[in-house]
């Protein structure tokens, strides 16, 4: 094998790129993982007094015990411990690099990187997650200056008018955090209810804080428009529309993989970019093309976390070895 040609290159640095690599670092491959953020980039992204859906031990990787101070990890926790397993490991990582293209040349895949390099490699694993891709509304408006779809922290909202769209975990942990903060929140949910998916240790306190009038929501309701400090709201009840003051507008309903980018790679993703994938060894339809992590189940991302998705690696490597073998 040529020296420059990786037996493996991981695309994305997030808890379960991370476990492909401790995956492959254990069975002495020949590996490099390429993260076009920093380390965990979507965990860093993250509103900073999140806490984990799941305990610390169902996100633990590489076998390594996840100390945190309760029983759930935060975020801080979180950003401490992956890098520990990537120190302890000695992970080959390369940061602040985005992958723009895989070709695959013959048996071989040719790596195109913002670097301007080309690097090759027997096998690739995409498990670049769905974090950088928020849902579009298509909206007038939504692209304005005060309109965000992430959340980091309450602070910027204090004394501000603010509307918030989305009734699952991201919605319902931040609309508390502002409510703390003493923000004057309205809640936008286009059903009648939150999800049913969000935490449900939250919702009770959610609720209670609705009932005193200190968060507003607004249930049956979509947002049609956003101009600055206004927003135009339809009930889908009444089927009236509403001038709703806003000085700033969070859009929390939800993120995608890169399905354009998945396809371009060769990857048949369906009608709900899921790619098609061998459910024991995650390899896709193109040979030696693998998928790690929530990216595997398209814009159904509430059944993939890192809990499971942190065990992908260690079958996609077993298959890659099992290869090896047959055509030694």
């Amino acid at each position: 094998m040529n020296n420059n040609t990786y037996d493996l290159i991981i695309v994305g640095g997030g808890p379960c790129g991370l476990a492909c690599g401790i995956a492959a670092a254990k069975e002495n491959l020949n590996y490099l993982i390429i993260e076009k953020g920093s380390l965990t980039e979507s965990i860093r992204k993250y509103p900073k007094n999140m806490t984990f859906f799941s305990t610390a031990a169902n996100i633990a990787i590489g076998d390594l015990p996840f100390a945190a101070a309760g029983r759930k990890a935060n975020r801080v926790e979180a950003l401490q411990y992956y890098r520990a397993a990537t120190e302890y490991y000695g992970l080959n990582v390369q940061l602040y690099t985005e992958v723009t293209d895989v070709k695959k040349q013959g048996d071989t895949f040719e790596i195109q990187t913002s670097r301007n390099e080309q690097l090759k490699a027997n096998n690739v694993v995409m498990a670049t997650g769905y974090f950088d891709l928020p849902r579009s509304l298509n909206i007038e408006g939504e692209n304005l200056p005060h309109v965000t779809h992430y959340y980091e922290e309450a602070f910027p909202y204090v004394h501000q008018k603010v509307v918030m769209v989305g009734g699952g975990n991201s919605a319902v942990e931040a609309a508390l955090d502002l409510y703390h903060h003493g923000v004057d929140l309205t809640m936008i949910i286009r059903k009648e209810d939150f999800k049913k998916t969000a935490k449900y240790w939250l919702i009770p306190d959610l609720r209670n804080r609705i009932k005193e009038g200190k968060i507003k929501v607004k249930f049956h309701t979509e947002i049609q428009k956003i101009e600055k400090d206004w927003v135009w709201l339809l009930n889908n009840e009444t089927n009236t529309v509403e001038k709703y003051p806003a000085n700033f507008v969070i859009l929390l309903v939800g993120y995608t993989p890169d399905g354009n980018f998945l396809q371009k790679i060769g990857m048949n993703l369906n009608e709900r970019m899921i790619p098609e994938f061998d459910p024991e060894t995650y390899e896709t339809n193109v040979p030696g093309l693998y998928v790690a992590g929530t990216v595997l189940c398209g814009i159904h991302t509430e059944k993939i976390f890192i809990e499971n998705g942190r065990h992908h690696g260690t079958n996609i490597v077993q298959h890659i070895k099992s290869k090896a073998l047959v055509h030694k």
